[in-house]
């Protein structure tokens, strides 16, 4: 029965631009909750302090499930998990609009994060299944990932104005169902066939692939928190320290936008930049440019925040085809669903303790500004993973060689 279902999934490919536009999709869904929070936090009774530790159900399975989401991939199709992802975030945001308690509220956010939680380790995979110009591909798809975290603020600010939060939630997962039947429509046969299963990671790894997957699990570990960190806060303090320019959340919103959309473009520049120089110098550069923005952006108040953020969040932004680059040049197709499924569990899991802790540190009468000091500190961890990472050469990258 199963099998007949999964048949027509199996062996297919769709072109680059449906897995960005789903990238977009996955972070757009996952980030309504920030800037809706304070609004159903009203509704039911809550601060905002006190509703966003609801949301860290979701931010917890966006990471935990993505292994399961890698072993079902391979147990079936990357294909079909795809088809799967954009219905199963849909009816998410349609349950978390239709709420009736807090409790219901956190359980559609859950649901939201099981589906979400399939795209990176399994669309990840898909995108660069194809050696050719990994790092500049996966800069776009980064940057479409991260209009979906410009847009969240923005989107959901606009339909405040308009409506109110389960607004936010229903009509972004309408449109997810409808597209969800484009993507499927899209597929098409995968000329390159299934990947073909290894008989060992020691046979099929580039050299010291050990020693980069550690710089990676540092890398990721901390970019993780500060991704988390920087995309669910921004708005809020957009909110609390632009007061001289707008106390509209609408206008606030558009600010926090117009930073994730502008920074997002330095993916593009950082996937050229890695195509052709090593990884381990653009990496440490992009570490160093984290720890100096982040805290400047906690000094400052208004225009001079803006500034420091825009360049803050480039940086954040740009280390992210960074890590898949580098592990697409040490890890090979087979496993790459395996590798990246544990890269976005430690990475998304970790990004989901930042929730509880903004909770934790706000409720004990510290400021934001402790929040960005902090992931200032983060930052030097990634510091120490770009010294860590081995140079290799290019008779040693995998993504040389023909797709498997």
């Amino acid at each position: 029965m199963i099998d007949s279902i999964t048949r027509p999934f199996r062996a297919k490919a769709v072109d680059d631009i449906y897995i960005n536009i789903s990238h977009f999709l996955d972070h757009f869904i996952m980030l309504i909750f920030a800037k809706a929070a304070y609004d159903a936090g009203r509704h039911f009774g809550f601060t905002y302090d006190e509703i966003i530790v609801y949301g860290a159900i979701g931010f917890v399975l966006f990471g935990g499930m993505a292994p399961v989401a890698a072993q079902l991939a391979d147990r079936f199709s990357r294909s079909l998990l795809m088809v799967i992802f954009h219905f199963g975030i849909g009816i998410g945001a349609i349950m978390a609009g239709l709420s009736q308690s807090i409790y219901h509220l956190a359980a559609a956010i859950g649901v939201i994060g099981i589906f979400a939680a399939i795209y990176h380790p399994v669309g990840i995979p898909m995108l660069v299944k194809s050696n050719k110009f990994i790092g500049y591909r996966l800069g776009v798809n980064g940057v479409f990932g991260n209009m979906g975290v410009a847009a969240a603020p923005l989107i959901t600010g606009l339909l405040l104005t308009v409506g109110d939060w389960r607004l936010c939630f229903i009509l972004p997962g309408v449109f997810c169902l409808f597209y969800g039947m484009a993507f499927a429509r899209a597929l098409k046969p995968d000329q390159d066939g299934p990947a073909k299963a290894r008989a060992s990671a020691a046979d099929s790894f580039a050299p010291n692939w050990k020693r980069a997957l550690a710089a990676m699990a540092l890398s990721t570990a901390s970019g993780g928190f500060i991704f988390g960190a920087m995309t669910f806060v921004v708005p809020r303090y957009f909110e609390i320290s632009m007061t001289n320019i707008s106390t509209s959340v609408a206008i606030t919103g558009l600010l926090a936008s117009l930073v994730y959309a502008v920074a997002s473009f330095s993916q593009i520049a950082i996937g050229w930049l890695i195509d052709r120089y090593s990884p381990k110098n653009i990496l440490f550069i992009m570490a160093v440019g984290q720890v100096l923005f982040i805290y400047l952006a906690a000094q400052f108040n208004d225009l001079a925040l803006f500034v420091a953020m825009l360049l803050a969040m480039s940086f954040v932004f740009g280390q992210i085809p960074i890590t898949d680059a580098i592990l697409s040049r040490y890890v090979p197709d087979a496993w790459r669903g395996r590798v990246f499924s544990v890269k976005f569990l430690l990475n998304l899991t970790i990004g989901a303790s930042v929730l509880p802790a903004c909770g934790l540190i706000l409720q004990a009468g510290f400021s934001m500004t402790t929040l960005f000091t902090i992931m200032s500190a983060v930052a030097v961890l990634i510091v120490l993973a770009a010294v860590i990472l081995p140079q290799q050469q290019s008779d040693q990258r995998l993504d040389h060689a023909p797709a498997e």
